[in-house]
């Protein structure tokens, strides 16, 4: 009983963990170069919420300092093997160089973050047709069924024939669609109600083994 709870212990543990410290699915870290007297790449391209990392490589000092950007940012002054990270929160071009080197000058382009999916676009009812004209004139030119030796009535022009038959078809159209928009408009389910759902499931089954343990 003793062995049976602790795994259900650690399971809870690692489901609990692996939505708490998952990673972001966008973030990206990007190195910059300063090395012979260069930004290397001059011109790079991230997206927000990335991460630039500058390392150097000179035995002379440098530093990354934006002379136009639409949130400034300064390092400190690096020496040779030393590092310094920055993530960008905000999109746009930010142009930067070394203050102590003014040579030194390079451009970070920040695009806004992607989406993960694109949403889907909800069907919609196939439009309602009337007969074709075709159709109701052939219907309206057959004349009625007179049975053999019965007079006509009339000698006027014959009746058409009725419509309803021909609208049938056409009226039912919606009814067959409506399965299509209630299916694609259906809410889809939520993962983390299905994660909470599996954590509740794990702690309750702990209770009962626990429970079990002490009554025997």
């Amino acid at each position: 009983m003793r062995r049976v709870a602790a795994l259900a212990a650690a399971g809870l543990f690692v489901v609990l963990h692996a939505v708490l410290a998952a990673p972001p699915a966008r973030a990206a870290t990007q190195q910059v170069m300063m090395a012979d007297y260069a930004f290397s790449p001059a011109a790079l391209t991230v997206h927000v919420g990335d991460t630039v990392t500058w390392m150097q490589h000179d035995q002379a000092p440098h530093d990354a300092t934006t002379t136009s950007a639409p949130v400034a940012f300064r390092s400190p002054q690096l020496s040779q093997g030393q590092s310094w990270s920055y993530t960008f929160r905000t999109p746009g071009t930010y142009a930067y160089y070394c203050s102590v080197h003014p040579d030194m000058r390079a451009t970070v382009t920040v695009l806004p973050a992607e989406t993960s999916a694109a949403q889907p676009k909800p069907t919609r009812a196939p439009a309602t047709q009337s007969p074709p004209k075709q159709q109701q004139a052939t219907a309206a030119a057959v004349p009625a069924t007179v049975p053999a030796g019965v007079p006509a009535a009339t000698t006027g022009p014959a009746q058409p024939a009725p419509a309803s038959s021909a609208a049938a078809p056409a009226s039912a159209a919606p009814e067959t669609a409506a399965p299509a928009v209630a299916a694609a408009t259906a809410p889809s389910l939520d993962p983390m109600l299905l994660v909470a759902g599996l954590v509740t499931g794990v702690a309750v089954l702990c209770l009962l083994l626990l429970g079990s343990r002490h009554a025997s």
